[in-house]
């Protein structure tokens, strides 16, 4: 895995002389730039994203950076389809380099702190990992508003590959940049970990979160209680979920599927009608979906009693039941 090199400290006149160098490089792009097509009154991201694709596919860096430039100049924003020219192929990653050099003379501010970050996350996609902290290293040493965000598509990459030392590594590399973790970069590592009923590493995750004086969010909420649901311990996903709807946080509907799963596992469809039934009735989409979906679990496994139960609060409710559910209903009423 690549690591910083140490950041260096700016000249005084280095953005005043990068400033002219852009101008004269840009300037000779637009003399240059030719389209298919007349260009439009009214241009579109779309069409945006497909001249510059187009010269990025011919190698034309400077009438990339002239797009970028205009397309925000425009309000056109980048998309994800920005850079799609480059490919996971020899002759595309050798683009990289002039690319990033090209980026760094774009219009400061949000031109190019936006062109830096969807070319960190195309890289990405293409699981380019360390090219991509090639990137972000060039933003740290050249001051372009490197933070947080820029590490997160990193820190996806290798968490969805499980490659979790590299993962751990992206944080000191985050630090050594001046940029604190935080709490989602924390999240993207215990999500795995509880995926895999891991309870010890996500403690150690908790910790680290709890030292740093980050506040969980509800993805660390969500995380918890699907690790704690695949092992088996209920009574703390319960709690887990218990805090979030006091804190006031989101639950989403696999949250409570987490919960709903593990009960089921286990053979404990009374307490999985009493669980869904103590958290009704402060959101009515989650009512609907909750109880709907445990209503139709019970029934596949044969428990048609306690699907009623379900069935006849969602009717007091008035919640939209299934056309599956509902002729059950009607017909065991």
């Amino acid at each position: 895995m690549s690591i910083f090199r140490q950041l260096h400290t700016k000249s005084l006149n280095t953005q005043s002389t990068r400033k002219v160098l852009a101008s004269r490089f840009f300037a000779a792009a637009a003399q240059n730039f030719t389209a298919d097509e007349p260009f439009p009154d009214e241009p579109t991201s779309a069409y945006y994203d497909e001249q510059v694709n187009k010269a990025g596919r011919n190698g034309d860096l400077e009438t990339v950076g002239y797009l970028l430039n205009k397309r925000y100049r425009d309000g056109c924003f980048n998309t994800v389809n920005t850079f799609k020219f480059l490919t996971d192929n020899e002759s595309s990653l050798a683009l990289i380099d002039p690319l990033i050099q090209t980026l760094s003379r774009l219009d400061k501010g949000y031109t190019r702190k936006q062109a830096f970050d969807l070319l960190i996350a195309r890289l990405c996609k293409l699981e380019r990992t360390d090219e991509a902290l090639r990137v972000i290293d060039t933003m740290a040493k050249e001051g372009f508003g490197v933070n947080a965000a820029c590490f997160q598509p990193v820190l996806n990459t290798l968490t969805r590959k499980k490659k979790m030392e590299e993962a751990w590594r992206v944080l000191d590399l985050m630090r050594h940049a001046g940029v604190s973790p935080d709490v989602t970069a924390y999240n993207y590592l215990l999500k795995v970990f509880c995926f895999e009923g891991n309870l010890t590493q996500a403690v150690a995750v908790v910790k680290k979160i709890e030292a740093e004086g980050l506040v969980a969010d509800g993805r660390t909420f969500d995380a918890l209680i699907l690790g704690a649901s695949k092992a088996g311990k209920l009574a703390g996903a319960m709690v887990l979920v218990r805090r979030m709807m006091d804190g006031g946080l989101h639950v989403q509907y696999s949250t409570i599927a987490n919960v709903i799963n593990g009960m089921l596992r286990l053979g404990y469809f009374d307490q999985a009608v009493r669980f869904v039934m103590a958290f009704k009735g402060r959101d009515r989409k989650l009512d609907e979906e909750s109880l709907g979906m445990l209503a139709s679990k019970l029934i596949n496994l044969n428990k048609k009693d306690e699907a009623m139960v379900l069935l006849n609060e969602m009717s007091k409710m008035r919640l939209i039941m299934g056309t599956k559910l509902f002729e059950f209903y009607k017909s065991n009423a």
